[in-house]
C-alpha cells in the first residue's frame, strides 16, 4: 500500500519528472541544492510527535510528514533525500520556520488566522480542542470551578494564550503558569502545583493514559475552543505547500489516512504500549473529506465544512 501511496503522491505533484532548476524557487529549490529536507518534531507530544523507547522520532504527524517528504523527493526526481531531524519547542517552533532551520514542523501545532499572518499550513490532520485536565478528587469540571486556583499550560501555545483570555473576560482570579513543554506542565498538576493543565484535549488523555494512575486525572467536558493542526510551512511558498498538500490529498483519497489513525490513536502504542481509543472526531471525517486548510474555529462545524 505505502508503494501505492508514493506513487499517487508523485502524480499529484506539478509534475513527475526531474523539475529543472531554473523552475524551482524557496524550499524545493534549497532542498535540491542541499539534498536535505529538515523536520522540526517535538519530543513528547504523544502521539503526534515523540521519541519512543529507542529514542527514534515517530506518531501520527511523523507518518504523514514521512509521505511529504516522499512527495518531495519525486518532485525534485531525486534518488536520495536525506531527512534531518530537529527537535522544536512550542516557544521556538515557529522561529525555526521562518530561519530556515526546518522545512516543515510536524507536531500539534494549531493552524488559527493570527499564525497565518507570519507562517502557512498544510491541509489539516488533525481537529482538537482546548480543555483542561485537573485530579479527579478535585472536583473541577467547569471553568466556573477553576475561580481562583493556578493553572499551568505550556509557553508558546493557543491554551496559555486563551486561558489568559479567559481569565481577564471572566474574572476568574487564576494564577496562570507557563511551563517549558507539557511534560512540565503535567508534572505540576501531578506534583499539585497547579490545580489544572490547560491544553489540547488529545494531548491531555495521552497524559492522562500514559500515567502512572490514569483513574486519578479528568478531563473537562467543557470545550473552550477548536484546534485544527497543520504541518507549518513558511508563507509566500505555493509551490511547495502545494507538494505537501498533495501528498496529503492522496493519502486521504486512498483511505490509507484511516490505517494511520488506527495504528496510533487505536492500537496499543509506545512508550507505555497505551491505547488510547480516541476514534476519530466528526469534524476531522469531514476535515479529511473536503480538504481543508482554514485557520477559522468556525470552518471545522460539521455545518460549515459540508457546504
Amino acid at each position: 500500500m505505502r508503494i501505492k501511496i508514493i506513487l499517487a503522491i508523485a502524480a499529484l505533484s506539478v509534475a513527475s519528472h526531474v523539475a529543472a532548476a531554473e523552475d524551482l524557487v524557496g524550499t524545493l529549490e534549497k532542498i535540491r541544492s542541499t539534498g536535505t529536507i529538515a523536520i522540526g518534531h517535538r519530543e513528547s507530544s504523544i502521539p503526534f510527535s515523540y521519541y519512543d523507547n529507542n529514542e527514534k522520532v515517530v506518531g501520527y504527524a511523523m507518518d504523514l510528514c514521512y509521505l511529504a517528504v516522499d512527495a518531495v523527493k519525486a518532485k525534485l526526481g531525486l534518488q536520495k533525500l536525506d531527512v534531518k531531524l530537529v527537535p522544536v519547542t512550542p516557544s521556538g517552533r515557529i522561529q525555526s520556520v521562518l530561519s530556515g532551520t526546518i522545512d516543515l514542523e510536524c507536531g500539534t501545532t494549531t493552524n488559527n488566522l493570527e499564525r497565518q499572518k507570519v507562517v502557512t499550513f498544510s491541509t489539516s490532520y488533525f481537529v482538537a480542542a482546548n480543555r483542561f485536565m485537573a485530579k479527579a478528587a478535585a472536583s473541577l469540571r467547569t471553568l466556573e470551578d477553576l475561580k481562583g486556583k493556578t493553572v499551568v499550560s505550556t509557553i508558546g501555545s493557543t491554551n496559555l494564550k486563551q486561558i489568559s483570555e479567559l481569565n481577564t473576560q471572566r474574572q476568574l482570579g487564576l494564577t496562570i503558569l507557563a511551563a517549558k513543554d507539557n511534560g512540565e506542565a503535567f508534572r505540576m498538576l501531578e506534583s499539585d502545583r497547579a490545580a489544572a493543565f490547560v491544553m489540547d484535549d488529545i494531548l491531555l488523555y495521552s497524559r492522562m493514559a500514559n500515567s502512572e494512575n490514569p483513574g486519578a486525572y479528568i478531563v473537562s467536558e467543557e470545550a473552550l475552543s477548536v484546534e485544527p493542526y497543520g504541518i507549518m510551512l513558511r508563507r509566500d511558498d505555493p509551490a511547495f505547500k502545494k507538494v505537501v498538500d498533495d501528498a496529503l490529498a492522496a493519502v486521504y483519497r486512498s483511505g490509507e489516512i484511516q490505517k494511520i489513525y488506527a495504528r496510533w490513536f487505536l492500537a496499543p502504542i509506545s512508550p507505555n504500549n497505551v491505547d488510547l481509543r480516541v476514534p476519530m472526531s466528526a469534524p476531522l471525517k469531514l476535515a479529511i473529506e473536503h480538504l481543508t486548510d482554514s485557520g477559522d474555529p468556525a470552518a471545522y462545524r460539521t455545518e460549515s465544512l459540508v457546504r
